[in-house]
């Protein structure tokens, strides 16, 4: 199983990353192609008050537990299952539980900030950065955030305004340079991710 080929899927918040990892996941038979999502890999909080937890930087590269999730990446190129976590965002958390990965021929990682740590580069066969226009992704994460995540408008916009927005320009963004492919606007790109499909169809011939 050590010919295992991983694809990076980056990009801003509410760029439409996860879209477009979600449809080449389905695009697929689930037992050639697996998925891990770097936002899963928030570090574990529970030594904090729920005060406290709130307060946590989601958006920067130090709330992720990178080193976890670089030794579960290793352990499936080498052929060998994992117990990949689940957070749990209305209690701003990693849940007990966890949900169990085995290797595949194809494994898509997904995140902000796949593309941050040269750790996680090197692991990546194929790098793509899904490049959509602020005002675009905003809206997007205000709608996610509300539906998904049980919050407010007000604090979506507030955390946008002095957390998510800065650490983009910061962290985020710079990471482009890194990418094999840049995707314009997200989901809606069909072509890249029908290219996308056929270079995974060829991989799995």
């Amino acid at each position: 199983m050590n010919n295992a080929v991983l694809i990076g899927i980056a990009g801003g918040t509410g760029s439409g990353k996860s879209t477009i990892a979600d449809e080449i996941y389905s695009s697929f038979s689930h037992e050639c192609i697996a998925m891990i999502q770097q936002d899963m890999y928030y570090k574990d909080q529970s030594h904090l008050t729920i005060e406290e937890r709130v307060k946590t930087n989601y958006d920067h590269p130090r709330a992720f537990d990178n080193d976890l999730m670089i030794e579960h990446l290793k352990a499936l190129i080498k052929g060998e299952g994992i117990e990949k976590p689940i957070y749990d965002f209305e209690k701003h958390n990693r849940s007990k539980e966890t949900v169990t990965v085995n290797p595949k021929r194809i494994i898509i990682v997904e995140g902000i900030l796949v593309l941050e740590d040269e750790r996680i580069r090197k692991l990546l066969d194929i790098k793509v950065y899904v490049d959509t226009d602020a005002d675009i992704r905003i809206l997007r994460r205000l709608v996610r955030d509300i539906d998904e995540r049980g919050r407010t408008v007000d604090s979506v916009i507030q955390q946008y305004l002095t957390v998510v927005r800065p650490m983009h320009m910061q962290f985020i963004e710079p990471t482009k340079r890194h990418a094999d492919i840049i995707v314009p606007e997200g989901g809606q790109n069909k072509v890249a991710i029908d290219i996308l499909a056929s270079k995974i169809k060829d991989i799995l011939k």
